[in-house]
C-alpha cells in the first residue's frame, strides 16, 4: 500500500490559553485537524485493480528513468476517518507479473538477479501504524518484504477524494509514495559504468496510484 510530508500543527492562541504558562508552550502537544468528512470513509475498501497502479521507477545508466508496474495482486484496506491511527492496510504482489513493456528486460527482473520469482514468488507490504499528516495527507509505516527480507518503509498517503460512479460503486483515491534501496532487501545486482555510476540506481521509488471501491459486507 515515503512519505517524507509536511506536518501541520494546530495554532494555539497565547491570549487564550487562560492559566498556561506562555513558555510552556512551546512543549505542549499540538494536535492536526481532522476533516469531520472523513468518517463518512470508515470501512473496509478494495483496490480496483483495473483502474489502479501499483508502480515503480528507477534510474537507468544515470540517464534515464525506466518505469514499470504489478499488475497481479491482492489487497485489504480499512480506512478509519475518526481515528487514522485505527487504518490498516495489506498488499499481496505477485513478481511474476511485472511489466515495464520490454520483454527481456522483464525476464530479468523476475530472475535470480533481481526477484528470484521462482524461489520468491510475492512481496508484501503490511501497515504496522497510520498517522495524519494535516489536510490530505496520511503517513503509513509497515512492513514490506521482498525474498524474505523484511524491513520498515514509510508511505506517504495523500487522499484525491470520493465519488459514487454511475454504476453505484463508492470510490475514494489515494496516491503512496515511498523510496527505498533494494540492496537492503537483497536486489543488489549491478554493473559499474566506466564514466562512474552504476547501470541501474540502488534507489527504487515506488508508487501506488489507487482507485478503491467500498466493500460490501
Amino acid at each position: 500500500m515515503g512519505i517524507f510530508s509536511r506536518r501541520q500543527s494546530a495554532v494555539i492562541d497565547p491570549a487564550t490559553a487562560v492559566g498556561t504558562d506562555i513558555s510552556d508552550l512551546a512543549d505542549a502537544p499540538r494536535s492536526v485537524p481532522l476533516d469531520p468528512a472523513f468518517q463518512a470513509l470508515t470501512g473496509p475498501w478494495t483496490i480496483d485493480r483495473s483502474h489502479s497502479r501499483v508502480g515503480f521507477s528507477v534510474r537507468h545508466a544515470m540517464v534515464t528513468t525506466v518505469r514499470g508496474a504489478f499488475t497481479d495482486y491482492d489487497s485489504t484496506l480499512y480506512f478509519d476517518g475518526a481515528r487514522p491511527s485505527e487504518s490498516r492496510a495489506e498488499l499481496v504482489v505477485r513478481v511474476a507479473s511485472v511489466d515495464t513493456g520490454v520483454e527481456q528486460r522483464d525476464a530479468h527482473i523476475i530472475g535470480p538477479d533481481f526477484f528470484d520469482a521462482r524461489r520468491y514468488p510475492e512481496m508484501t507490504f503490511r501497515s504496522t501504524s497510520t498517522s495524519h499528516e494535516g489536510g490530505g495527507t496520511f503517513r503509513m509505516t509497515g512492513e514490506l518484504t521482498i525474498r524474505d527480507v523484511t524491513r520498515p518503509v514509510h508511505l506517504q498517503l495523500d487522499y484525491l477524494g470520493s465519488v459514487l460512479d454511475p454504476f453505484g460503486y463508492e470510490r475514494a483515491g489515494f496516491d503512496g509514495t515511498t523510496t527505498i534501496d533494494r540492496t537492503e532487501w537483497g536486489l543488489a545486482y549491478n554493473q559499474r559504468l566506466k564514466t562512474g555510476g552504476a547501470m541501474v540506481s540502488e534507489k527504487v521509488r515506488l508508487q501506488f496510484d489507487i482507485s478503491a471501491i467500498r466493500s460490501v459486507s
